[in-house]
């Protein structure tokens, strides 16, 4: 159904352009995971975006120009995203992209837009790596639409000391995923910082599917809760496995936790741990609910994180664009910069000068049926 659905507003987006000319068509690339491990990420993020250029579009366009979107699937693979990047630039010709969803992705195709000189937009990339060089400088090209990790790992440590009064953590880390390693070293560095002791520090690896023997080593240590910066479909199996082998206790991750199919896969197990999102569906302000019941109609379901930020990092390159009469690309890079107090659905953002978001994240709760908005931290 999902797959079906984007290919639906994908059509209506390509109709709603037919009969405009090349002169009169922005064209902006897309790099998601459409397939592959963690797919349900990309086609919320292409929702999410593909909804917003269909306002802008239905509206007008910007500067009398509709926005063609070129979707291409990196199927969670970074060779794939530096090859979907290349051929945006250069077969297409689009002046912009927004992408990747995971770290790893968006890591090489930002460094193919920066050596382009193509501005890019990562909805959800938290990793800090991908918009700062290896010596501290901004990739001027660069921007994201989420918080960063160093953030979250803050957010995460706070809330595990503060709230839920942890002394004592685990911490549990896919080795070679550059999300998961990087977020479990920022708790880590936080959570001992503020006083918390970090019990066991567990690595595995990306293809690993029995987590017996680390969570076993993990039970003996009784820690107060275990910190997991995962992804959903490797989360689920972990937080089950837990609790076959008797090791109950709260566990705590990051926004990798947000899919509806945690619930499939983890079950009733997951229900009471939390994690740090970028936006929780319950949250009351109006402009959140606002867009709940929008892609709620469209789509027929609440928008997860993926969902909205992928609509907010549209609403970005839009404002962007109006600020840029001509589309071209160094033209969008210097009106994204220039950013400011911009409302979006996560909330309103402001770039900094590493091209990072300032702004809220929150804290939401698994409970057996779905999720539970718990609280926001500011920045």
């Amino acid at each position: 159904m999902r797959n079906l659905t984007v290919l639906i507003l994908t059509l209506g987006l390509g109709l709603a352009i037919l009969s405009c000319g090349p002169g009169n068509v922005i064209k902006v690339g897309v790099v998601a995971p459409l397939t592959g491990d963690v797919k349900t990420f990309g086609e919320s993020t292409v929702n999410g975006i593909m909804l917003a250029i269909e306002e802008a579009n239905r509206a007008g366009g910007v500067n009398g120009k509709q926005i063609k979107l070129f979707i291409s699937d990196d199927k969670n693979d970074p060779t794939e995203a530096a090859n979907a990047g290349g051929k945006l630039i250069e077969l297409d010709g689009v002046v912009a992209i927004i992408g990747s969803v995971s770290t790893k992705c968006s890591l090489p195709l930002a460094d193919k837009c920066q050596v382009a000189r193509i501005p890019m937009i990562t909805p959800t990339s938290t990793n800090p790596k991908v918009t700062v060089t290896d010596d501290g400088r901004h990739k001027e090209f660069i921007f994201r639409a989420c918080f960063t990790d160093s953030f979250q790992g803050v957010v995460a440590a706070r809330f595990a000391i503060d709230s839920l009064k942890a002394k004592t953590a685990a911490i549990m880390f896919d080795v070679g995923n550059d999300y998961s390693r990087g977020l479990a070293d920022y708790f880590k560095r936080f959570f001992e910082a503020a006083g918390g002791k970090v019990v066991a520090y567990e690595s595995y690896q990306k293809d690993d599917v029995d987590f017996s023997a680390l969570l076993t080593k993990i039970k003996q240590q009784k820690p107060d809760l275990v910190f997991l910066p995962d992804y959903y479909n490797k989360v689920g199996l972990i937080v089950k496995q837990a609790y076959q082998l008797g090791l109950v206790t709260r566990f705590l991750g990051g926004d990798g936790w947000d899919s509806p199919a945690m619930l499939e896969i983890a079950g009733k197990e997951v229900a009471g741990s939390y994690f740090v999102n970028h936006y929780s569906a319950d949250d009351p302000r109006p402009e959140v609910q606002n867009w709940v019941n929008k892609y709620q109609a469209r789509y027929g379901q609440k928008p997860d994180a993926f969902a909205t930020l992928g609509y907010d990092a549209g609403l970005l390159l839009i404002a962007a664009l109006k600020n840029a009469p001509n589309a071209k690309p160094d033209e969008i890079r210097e009106a994204l910069s220039k950013i400011r107090d911009y409302p979006c659905v996560s909330g309103t953002i402001t770039f900094d000068e590493f091209g990072n978001p300032i702004k809220l994240a929150t804290i939401i709760q698994y409970t057996e049926t779905g999720q539970r908005f718990v609280t926001s931290f500011a920045p």
